[in-house]
């Protein structure tokens, strides 16, 4: 096993929070603003995204704390594009979610090899992730 890099780590750890923390202003946004004969079922599941960015938020502030990190106060930056159509909606989250996988990816590359717990961590949440755009992307079907 190699030396965990702490500090890159952190960083890392740091930045999926601000991201998650993003989501969770991002999904109850989007919970907000839809609109149409679907709207129930579609704010349901906005609304579990936000519930689970914030969970995922914790359990990366629990860690963060775990390797005498601090955690951010801050979110990561949002655009508003004014545009709430549910196909519209349903592709940032898309872009979104992609966003996430990868920084749970770079997080994997980080600590490989160095910590076994970070990497299930890692692995665990780059499947969550994955199972998200997969969920978005057979959501967006119909709208091509």
């Amino acid at each position: 096993m190699q030396e965990l890099n702490d500090k890159k780590t952190i960083e890392l750890l740091n930045s999926i929070m601000e991201f998650e923390l993003a989501g969770v202003v991002r999904y109850t946004h989007y919970s907000l603003m839809v609109t149409g004969p679907n709207r129930i079922p579609i704010v349901d599941f906005f609304k579990a995204q936000a519930s689970e960015s914030l969970l995922h938020a914790q359990q990366v502030g629990e860690i963060l704390t775990g390797l005498d990190g601090h955690p951010t106060l801050k979110i990561a930056s949002m655009e508003e594009t004014y545009k709430h159509s549910v196909k519209d909606i349903l592709s940032e989250s898309l872009v979104h979610e992609k966003k996430a996988l990868d920084l749970y990816k770079a997080l994997l590359d980080t600590v490989t090899n160095a910590s076994v717990y970070l990497e299930e961590f890692a692995r665990t949440m780059i499947g969550q992730e994955e199972m998200h755009n997969l969920e978005l992307k057979k959501m967006l079907r119909d709208f091509s």
